[in-house]
């Protein structure tokens, strides 16, 4: 499911992270993502689980469980950053996310034309514990050595690399590969 991104310069894009807890990771952080912080309020953690690839419609979240959801965030910054650098992942960031999961996740439910949902309402907690789940897939599974962080100056978008070959290099072609490809054109032309 691909994202619409609206950084800073006005230059709206499309991102598709790939992976459930990539996309989470997109809604904020601490640090040098604080900036780009979307979850101010318990009602912002509903709101990222509609929008996100969950499409969660109803979901009640407290304090306490977007404080979770943030203490998750963190952890996994902390580990999809090691994965891509090649470091063995923190203790403590590996802990936070199996803490995350060990609570009850949302229940798949199938709808009468056979899709897959959810049963609503859900909490936040929920919510949590499923993006933790979801981490726990990535980074343990088959496509854990497929975690890449975008190769464009001063992006730190971080994706499931899905090609067939294994060489996506961008968070978005239209982006970051574009950028790269005005570069690469202009120092050839001078």
């Amino acid at each position: 499911m691909s994202l619409t991104l609206h950084p800073r310069d006005g230059v709206s894009f499309r991102f598709d992270p790939g992976a459930l807890c990539l996309e989470f990771l997109v809604s904020g952080g601490v640090g040098v993502y604080a900036h780009y912080e979307t979850l101010h309020e318990p009602a912002d953690l509903a709101r990222w689980a509609a929008v996100s690839r969950l499409g969660l419609k109803e979901v009640d979240t407290t304090a306490g469980e977007l404080a979770r959801a943030k203490a998750l965030r963190t952890a996994l910054w902390g580990l999809a950053g090691d994965r891509v650098h090649g470091r063995t992942p923190r203790q403590a960031d590996v802990d936070a996310v199996n803490r995350a999961a060990s609570t009850p996740p949302l229940t798949p439910v199938m709808t009468a034309d056979g899709d897959r949902s959810w049963a609503a309402p859900a909490t936040g907690g929920q919510v949590v514990a499923t993006v933790a789940r979801d981490a726990i897939e990535l980074f343990t599974g088959p496509m854990a050595d497929r975690v890449r962080e975008c190769a464009g100056n001063n992006c730190a978008l971080i994706f499931v690399d899905t090609s067939r070959p294994g060489s996506r290099r961008w968070c978005s072609m239209e982006r970051c590969g574009n950028r790269h490809k005005v570069r690469a054109h202009r120092s050839r032309e001078s």
